[in-house]
């Protein structure tokens, strides 16, 4: 593995742990040459498939633009960022496994909220007022209600 700070290409595992789901395995390393330390994550690759946006347009699936999100929805939210990549590998996880070629983003979006209404109702609705390109604050507050009557409902 590569030393990020380096550039040697000769380190060595100092400590191998599997993730919560166990799909992902973290390894420290150290550098032979420099002796600094750095984390890398291995992880089983799945077969994605092509995002289809709104306009037509095909481009691949893309895990950070996912993440980013996610971080734009949970800012200043208390959500920590290991919950974020626990919620974006599970996303990417489904996604592999549908084993389908091409989806359509609003597929991924939907997926996204549904998520994100069990991890934070604020960062929920943060994300769907940008998803839904609500046109007024009616159609917001039909989307709150609609979050509301869910929640009572369950608690």
């Amino acid at each position: 593995m590569k030393c990020p700070f380096c550039g040697q290409l000769e380190s060595k595992v100092t400590d191998s742990r599997a993730g919560t789901a166990g799909d992902v395995i973290r390894r420290r390393r150290e550098c032979e040459t420099c002796a600094r330390r750095f984390t890398t994550y291995e992880r089983v690759e799945h077969t994605l498939p092509t995002v289809v946006k709104k306009d037509g347009r095909r481009e691949p699936f893309d895990r950070s633009k996912l993440l980013r999100s996610l971080q734009i929805a949970c800012n200043k939210r208390p959500v920590a960022a290991d919950q974020l990549d626990e919620t974006a590998e599970a996303l990417e996880r489904t996604l592999g496994q549908l084993g389908d070629k091409e989806i359509p983003a609003r597929v991924i979006g939907e997926r996204v909220m549904e998520q994100l209404k069990e991890l934070d109702e604020v960062a929920y609705v943060r994300f769907a007022s940008v998803y839904r390109s609500f046109r007024d604050i009616d159609e917001f507050m039909a989307e709150m209600g609609k979050l509301v009557k869910s929640r009572e409902a369950s608690g």
